[in-house]
Formats: structure tokens, sequence, C-alpha cells
């Protein structure tokens, strides 16, 4: 089987990356954004209202994949579910940035907005299970690693060509209704271009026809809850996973600190910030994806290490070059995250179709994944008399949490000794 994947290897990776290189050029606008937060700040959101934004990323991402779990069991063949979900999700995109183009009234912006991002954290949390497990199905297991490095570089490509594109937009139009409006067309429009790009894969089949899945929605969820329950080594891998939310969260808030306490221009924070970002995000691809060296603990465990400096960097000494570094460590902290992640679930569940895994670590994670951005805003709302001391305290709390995972990770058993 694995013979026969490597048949396709190069196929599958062009396939594979020219989606994420489509999906790339539009991500720095809708997931972890330096331009959503300063968009909504534009618009008169609150700091809570911003907190609200990763909260409903992830309420989407973690709640809505059990139903997708359950909708796919079925299928002996993923890549049209693929393919389907992902245009439905650039849909919710494209529409909204329709919307505000005709209306072009900001009084009923945000209203639209929380409504469209609400619809985009649906499809996405119906999305990325099945196009997880997809991509472990296409490759073999000794070239998984590799092949995420590869879609994770082109997609971080294009992230940095999409942020300077917003350099120049936000240097010329601010955030002017018309002109944001523009850009989320695009971002749907690149959306759709990348989705189409999973026709160009090959996908392998499960020797056998799995036996149909006759079982109710809530009778498959609680069977594939039972199992991952029993399965110690991952749920520490689970627990020790939960630092990627906080990063989430640090991404959504550090840049109105920067430029609220610490003179950075709005235009700088939505441009040059996530082209550090992006820039961290390719190093990673390169070294620890394309050219796989260090082991997945190995990577896991540095993940930590460079979120527990970067976040004493905000504390201690905030400074525009401090921000420009940070920006480029978050770069490289999200990118080891994502490209163990799928590899990691895949080793511990040990099984053909992942799916359930996927979905299930979702939920788990939830009342953290969705409360520390909450509790991170509120906070920020209610200690918005200390001024920047207020992000400080805050940053504080998000690295003693990071150690308890640091912690974890080394705990964490790669290698099913039990250690």
């Amino acid at each position: 089987m694995d013979s026969y994947k490597d048949r396709y290897f190069r196929r599958n990776v062009i396939g594979v990356s020219v989606a994420e290189f489509f999906w790339g050029l539009g991500f720095p606008i809708v997931l972890e954004s330096t331009f959503l937060q300063l968009f909504l700040k534009s618009q008169g959101a609150s700091s809570f209202a911003i907190g609200i934004v990763p909260s409903m990323l992830i309420v989407g991402i973690s709640f809505f994949p059990l139903f997708s779990s359950y909708f796919s069991r079925n299928y002996r063949y993923k890549r049209l579910l693929v393919l389907y979900l992902h245009l439905i999700t650039a849909l919710s995109v494209l529409i909204f940035g329709l919307i505000i183009l005709i209306i072009g009234n900001a009084s009923n912006v945000l209203m639209f907005f929380f409504a469209s991002y609400g619809l985009f954290s649906v499809c996405l949390g119906l999305t990325i299970p099945i196009w997880l497990n997809y991509n472990v199905r296409i490759f073999s297991e000794a070239r998984l690693v590799p092949s995420f490095g590869y879609m994770m570089l082109f997609q971080n490509i294009a992230k940095i060509i999409s942020s300077f594109f917003i350099l120049k937009v936000v240097e010329k139009y601010a955030f002017s209704l018309n002109s944001s409006a523009y850009v989320f067309i695009v971002t749907g429009l690149l959306f759709v271009l990348g989705s189409l790009s999973f026709l160009l894969t090959k996908e392998i089949a499960d020797p056998e026809t799995p036996k149909p899945d006759t079982l109710s929605f809530f009778r498959h969820t609680k069977e594939s809850l039972a199992e991952i329950l029993n399965n110690r080594r991952f749920l520490v891998f689970l627990a020790a996973d939960l630092d990627f939310y906080v990063i989430l969260t640090v991404l959504s808030f550090y840049a109105n600190y920067a430029t609220g306490f610490y003179g950075v221009a709005p235009a700088i924070a939505a441009g040059i910030f996530v082209a550090c970002i992006y820039a961290g995000s390719i190093t990673v691809n390169i070294f620890l994806g394309t050219m796989n060296l260090l082991s997945l603990k190995q990577k896991f465990v540095m993940s930590k290490s460079i979120t527990i400096t970067l976040l004493g960097l905000l504390v201690l000494i905030p400074s525009p070059p401090t921000f420009f570094l940070v920006s480029y460590m978050l770069g490289c902290v999200r990118a080891i995250r994502n490209m163990v992640y799928a590899p990691s679930v895949k080793r511990f569940a040990a099984k053909s179709d992942t799916t359930p895994y996927f979905s299930m670590a979702s939920i788990l994670t939830l009342p953290f994944a969705a409360g520390f951005p909450l509790l991170f805003g509120k906070m920020l709302d209610q200690l918005s008399y200390l001024q920047e001391n207020s992000y400080r305290l805050l940053f504080a709390v998000s690295a003693v949490l990071v150690l308890i995972t640091f912690y974890l990770s080394l705990k964490t058993d790669y290698e099913g000794t039990g250690s």
C-alpha cells in the first residue's frame, strides 16, 4: 500500500500544495490575522468582541467535526467530500465581502461579520477533519512529514505575498469599507480556486471496502469517544497540545498591544508582522518539514520552548524590534504545530480512518480552546486601567500555562513504550 502511495507522491504533493498556495493567499485575512483584529477595531469592536472571533473559530472547528466524522464514515473515497466542503467554506467569505460592498453601511458591518464568520467557522469545522484524514491517507507514513512540509511551505510563501498586498491596501485605503469588501471578495475567490486543486490528487482507497457503519449519530459518537478515552498516549499528547490555543490568543491580541502602546503603525502590524510570522513558518517548513530534521517528539517539545521565550519577550522587553522577533517566533511555533499534529494523531490512532480522532480531539479541548481567548479579551476590558500592564499580566499567565504543556510534552509517549 505504501509503495503504491509513493508512486503518486509527486502528483499528490503538487495537488495539495497548489491548494494550500491559493488558500495561503487568503489566510492572512481571515485566520489568526492581524488584519482582522485591526479591521474590527476600526469598526468600533471592543476587546471582548475581538476575543469572540477566535472563540467562534475554535467552537466551529471543535464541535462541528463530530458531524463530519459521522457523515464521512461510510465513504471509501474522500476526495469529493474534501472538495465540496472547501468550496462551501470559500463561499462564506465571498458572500460576506459582497454583502458589505452592497450595503455600504458601517452600522451593520459587525452584525454581518459575526454572522458570516460564524458560518465560516462551522464550515471550516466540517472540513478540517476530513481534509486531515485525506492527507494522511494519500501519503505513506515515511513521507508524511515531508509532504506536510512542502504543502505548508507553499502556503506560507503565499501568506508572505499576501501580507505585502495587505500592507499596500492598508497604507492606501486604511480600513475603508469598500476596500475591505474587495479584500474579502478576492479572498473568497482565491479559496474557490484552491479548492479545485484537489482534483489533481490521486486517492488510494483501503484494500477492502469497509463494512458499512449503520450506527446512529449518538451511538457512533459514543463509541468513538470511548475508544479515544482509552487511548492514554493520545490523551497526554492532547493535553500537551493545549498551548496551541494560547498561541491563537496571542495572535489575536498582540498587534493591538503593539499599535496601542509602542508606536507601531497599523499598516506595519497588518502587513510586516504577518510577513515575519510567515518567514518563521517557512524556516520551519524547510528545515523541520522538507528536510525532516528532528523527530516528531523533539519538534513538539521545541515548539513549547519557543512559545515560552516569546511570551517572556512580550512581558519583559516589549518594543518595536521585539514585536518583529515575536512575530517570527509565532510563525515558527505555529508551523511546527501544524506540521506535527496530523502525523502525531495518525501515529497515536494507529488506524486507517483517523477522522474520529481528529473530530474528538477538538471536542475534548473545546472548553480551554474557546474559553481562554474569551477570558483573555474580557480581562483586557476589565483591566484596561492598567494600560499596557494588562497585556503584560495576561501574557505572563499564558507563559505559566505553556510551562505546564512543556512538562506534558516531555511525558508524551511517541514510541509506545509506556514512558
